[in-house]
């Protein structure tokens, strides 16, 4: 059995699929060493499987690519959860308890696994995650060990659309099986967010292309998630149509004007398009996006003195200026994310913010794969082919062949004629045997 255990995620975003591995030892070492992506357009929106066909054909592609480099099979992948449906619904349970006995964990587990068995209408809950405790009406950061007659556990039942799901399902199984679901922000936020953030209040903001996704955190809980429909590719189709140009321009114009965000945009042409006039369509979308960030803590039902900072991951998070312009409207401080800590990445070529969401999947299923389980099946070889040639059967050997003696002439007795006969035929031969010699 291999020591290293190879691990494979996969991100579906709606610009773009992600997939990688990471190799993890014996030790607990997780390092990276592969990545591979295909850019979709339409395929996805907002974060959903739109087209099974086409998704699946780039799944393909990246998987093969994959293998290619680590000459194996893949077999299993872990695939993330997200998109525009994704958000959190608040429900409680209570239980009455024996006094007796202690709380345990798996008392909790059970009444946090029977929170979701009341389905929510039109969803499906794809995770639950606790959020307060309270034994005999008292809260408690952990009821385990804790004596009580009754117990009251607030939770997040994390749901989304079941076809979010049902097209993942489609569009893998039939390529490798799926080794299990996870909900992207939930483990992104496990991964890249520190315990001091959580404890104080912090929001972790992603902006994909399509959806920005929020998840607010406070006292170590998670306390809202929501999944807003507008990102990166918004600003960019804003720039097309109000310049009257293609997306591929807009998107390069978008990308190369310096601070666009900024009052006084210097003013260049960029592939036929002024700047500062794209810059107005810039500013007036990405100011919509960052009022729609802010408008979330009232939701979540804190306000920014709750919060102590904003988290920002994203590939539209890369927008020159987007973290200033984001602090300023919530009167927040705003940090970049990086990977996770746990994972190396010695690729500086894979080494990239956009990429922060995948390498978060591989460091959790990093953490929950059995041991002796891998994603994949290394290809064995031995020192060569053994060459299939037919050889004769070896002969038997074959008997003597006893040749038949020939019946010995007698000599004749001497003194007779025929004695003195073959004496003169011996020296006639003899002569003429001399003759020719000379």
């Amino acid at each position: 059995m291999e020591q290293t255990q190879y691990i494979v995620a996969i991100e579906i975003g709606s610009s773009k699929i992600v997939g990688a591995i990471a190799e993890k030892s014996q030790s607990g070492y997780v390092q990276v060493t592969h990545l591979e992506e295909e850019r979709l357009t339409n395929s996805v929106r907002y974060g959903c499987i739109q087209n099974v066909e086409n998704t699946k054909g780039a799944i393909n592609k990246i998987l093969k690519k994959l293998e290619n480099g680590i000459d194996g099979t893949i077999n299993d992948v872990y695939v993330g959860i997200s998109g525009r449906s994704l958000h959190s619904e608040v429900d409680d349970v209570n239980r009455n308890l024996d006094n007796t006995r202690p709380i345990t964990d798996d008392i909790l587990e059970k009444i946090i696994r029977d929170a979701g068995k009341d389905p929510v209408k039109n969803y499906e809950t794809v995770d639950i995650v606790p959020r307060a405790y309270y034994v005999d009406n008292s809260h408690t950061p952990n009821p385990s060990g804790q004596y009580g007659n009754n117990i009251n556990i607030k939770v997040n039942l994390i749901v989304a659309k079941p076809l979010i799901k049902t097209n993942l399902s489609r569009a893998l199984s039939s390529i490798t099986h799926i080794k299990g679901y996870m909900v992207t922000p939930l483990v992104v936020a496990e991964e890249i967010l520190e315990d001091r953030e959580r404890k104080l209040g912090v929001m972790l903001v992603d902006v994909g292309a399509e959806t920005t996704t929020v998840s607010i955190y406070k006292e170590g809980r998670l306390l809202y998630l929501t999944t807003l429909p507008l990102g990166g590719r918004n600003i960019t189709l804003d720039v097309a149509t109000g310049m009257n140009t293609l997306e591929e321009t807009a998107e390069r114009v978008k990308k190369n004007i310096n601070m666009p965000l900024s009052k006084n945009v210097e003013v260049i042409n960029i592939d036929g398009v002024k700047s500062d006039e794209a810059a107005n369509y810039i500013k007036a979308r990405t100011g919509e996006i960052a009022s729609n960030i802010n408008a979330q803590l009232e939701y979540a039902g804190v306000t920014a003195t709750d919060l102590n900072s904003i988290v920002l991951i994203g590939g539209g998070s890369q927008l020159q200026g987007f973290a200033d312009f984001l602090s300023e409207t919530t009167k927040l401080r705003v940090r970049p994310g990086s990977y996770p800590h746990t994972l190396n990445i010695l690729d500086h070529s894979i080494n990239r913010h956009e990429y922060i969401e995948v390498f978060s999947l591989l460091a959790k299923a990093a953490e929950v794969i059995p041991n002796g389980q891998s994603c994949v099946e290394r290809h064995i070889y031995d020192d060569g082919p053994a060459l299939n040639v037919e050889t004769e059967p070896a002969r038997k050997p074959e008997p003597d062949t006893v040749q038949p003696k020939k019946p010995q002439q007698k000599s004749p007795k001497k003194g007779t004629l025929r004695a003195w006969l073959e004496e003169m035929r011996k020296k006639a031969e003899k002569f003429a045997s001399e003759d020719t010699e000379m």
